[in-house]
């Protein structure tokens, strides 16, 4: 189904979760900015939370998140103080402007911390904020998700859960140092069922180390006897020059760019003869979800949490190493969770680096997250059209798009090489030396 074209799947590119990308953030704004950003909101202008749990009762060896070990009940209930206390900091800033309409937990692990705490931060965010019947969404590991938990999620409301899943294979498990047997998942699938929980995902992965072919489609086959709403199919992104813990990981054995893009395809074709809707490159739904009809209607958003109906332009984070996104910023917390607690211990807000974002920034954002989107995009309002023409002369000749004036358009072949076609937008990918993950 997808041809396979190396030389145009040779350079790494952003996931354009955000643009500009993290790789462009500096230490050149600060506290000052997140006050402007949070006085800059309207009234009653829709607004969404984020709040990270960075700590793992286990840690995967694949794991790029901002996380740690849960060994330690002391340092996980001081950083659970203080992420309530940047709760109250925030929620004063704002001075009452905003409705919160969606509240996303991630991390990390959610399930990480107690099904009390997460009690206690949801009510600490009801009385801080204006909140408009939130939809409430949350990450978690299936591994030591048991029934105390469960009735937490109905407790609160929460009406979407995205689950670690990964593979079913256990010598790829091994390999990528996550043991969950299928049953887990089901249990946890139904326990979420009885709880209330109406949209869930299942988080899967291809290239991961001795991964075939044929265990990437009958984990597919067993996911989908699960019945889950929503799949997101990502490919394994490998770079222990950044992540460490990476190192664990045999590189040896690795499936090759062939492989990826073959495995890639795959589950594209299983998932949508199995009745998914295709939601952007990486997405699956059934056509009644949510996220579904946003990409038939033309409404798909993309942010930090991939591709969304959220139509919210403000994204606020709350915790160590999260990032709120801002019509003119970009502004990212303090990693380190050490570091994070003292900045809000001291009364200050935690913001540690991010960017202003320019208005030729709005513009290629928006062009980039609506060729994500849609597979097309008006680029009338790009500054250097001709040079970013050219750029993608190479695509146009093997029929990946097409032009109708300044009109982009991509060819029903083209998702695999769609992240590559927007970095031709990026004006930083010409001068950034950042190293990212494989075009597929």
């Amino acid at each position: 189904m997808w041809r396979y074209l190396p030389d145009l799947l040779a350079t790494p590119v952003p996931r354009y979760t955000s643009f500009p990308t993290a790789a462009e953030f500096g230490d050149d704004v600060g506290a000052a900015d997140m006050v402007s950003a949070l006085a800059a909101i309207g009234v009653d202008e829709p607004v969404s939370l984020y709040l990270h749990i960075p700590y793992c009762r286990e840690i995967c060896w694949y794991c790029g998140c901002n996380t740690g070990a849960a060994n330690r009940t002391a340092r996980v209930s001081a950083y659970l103080q203080r992420l309530g206390e940047e709760v109250d900091l925030v929620a004063e800033k704002l001075g009452g402007r905003g409705r919160v309409r969606r509240i996303a937990w991630g991390g990390g692990s959610p399930n990480a911390i107690a099904p009390e705490a997460f009690d206690a931060l949801m009510t600490r965010i009801a009385r801080a904020f204006r909140c408009d019947d939130p939809i409430v969404s949350v990450e978690l590991d299936p591994r030591g998700f048991d029934q105390d938990w469960a009735a937490a999620l109905g407790r609160n409301a929460v009406s979407r859960v995205s689950l670690g899943v990964q593979t079913f294979a256990r010598h790829v498990q091994e390999g990528i140092g996550r043991v969950q047997p299928a049953r887990d998942i089901a249990r946890a699938t139904a326990r979420l069922r009885d709880a209330g929980v109406a949209s869930i995902n299942f988080d899967l992965m291809y290239g991961l180390p001795g991964q075939s072919a044929a265990d990437l489609a009958e984990t597919l086959d067993q996911a989908i006897a699960m019945q889950p709403d929503r799949l997101a199919v990502f490919g394994y992104a490998h770079v222990p020059h950044l992540l460490p813990r990476q190192r664990r990981i045999d590189a040896s054995a690795l499936p090759g760019g062939r492989e990826r893009l073959e495995q890639a395809a795959l589950a594209h074709g299983i998932l949508a003869g199995a009745g998914y809707q295709v939601v952007g490159f990486d997405h699956f739904a059934k056509p009644e979800d949510t996220i579904a009809i946003a990409a038939r209607s033309g409404t798909l958003r993309r942010n930090f949490q991939g591709f969304t109906e959220d139509p919210s332009d403000v994204l606020i984070g709350l915790g160590a190493s999260a990032i709120s996104a801002f019509p003119g910023w970009l502004l990212q917390n303090e990693k380190n969770a050490g570091r994070y607690h003292l900045r809000i211990g001291n009364g200050g807000l935690a913001t540690a680096r991010g960017l202003y974002r320019t208005p030729i920034d709005r513009v290629t954002g928006r062009a980039i997250e609506r060729l994500l989107c849609s597979g097309q995009a008006d680029l009338a309002g790009l500054p250097g059209l001709g040079a970013i023409r050219e750029d993608l002369y190479r695509f146009e000749r093997e029929q990946l798009l097409r032009w109708s004036g300044d009109r982009l358009i991509l060819a029903e072949d083209a998702l695999p090489y769609a992240r590559g076609i927007a970095a031709a937008f990026d004006p930083y990918r010409r001068q950034s030396q950042a190293r990212f993950s494989n075009a597929v």
